[in-house]
């Protein structure tokens, strides 16, 4: 399975934020750092704090930071989350499916099994298992 860019953004935001917890981070900063576009990662950011998991504030140190301690974060939570909206495949889609298979597709089921087992192996890791602090060796 294919993460979008979305996710694998989101997904280093929290791992980042996770290994200085004390910091507010700000989209311009961990753009920055990560060499991605500011605009993008707003969205991402925007997504996460919509999710609750996030907390922002605005003005002078201003910034995000994690609304929950990484322990409480699951992995799979994260990724069905920010992938929600993403077809694994066409006929997954709410509109736009033009398979000519789907009326006898024996594919569909299996697919949809693959893909809750791959959001029930990350769910057995938390956030806390992928803190990401630059300083440590």
């Amino acid at each position: 399975m294919r993460l979008t860019s979305f996710t694998d953004f989101g997904l280093r935001v929290l791992m980042r934020m996770a290994g200085d917890p004390g910091r507010a981070f700000t989209t311009a900063d961990l753009a920055s750092e990560f060499g991605v576009s500011r605009h993008h990662l707003a969205k991402v950011m925007s997504a996460l704090s919509a999710a609750d998991l996030l907390e922002t504030r605005r003005g002078g140190g201003g910034g995000a930071m994690l609304a929950r301690p990484p322990e409480d974060i699951r992995l799979g939570e994260v990724v069905a989350l920010l992938e929600s909206g993403q077809s694994l495949v066409e006929c997954f889609a709410v509109t736009g499916n033009t398979c000519t298979l789907t009326p006898r597709c024996r594919l569909k089921a299996p697919l949809a099994r693959a893909k809750a087992a791959f959001v029930a192996e990350l769910n057995r890791s938390t956030l806390a298992d992928c803190i990401y602090d630059p300083e440590a060796v």
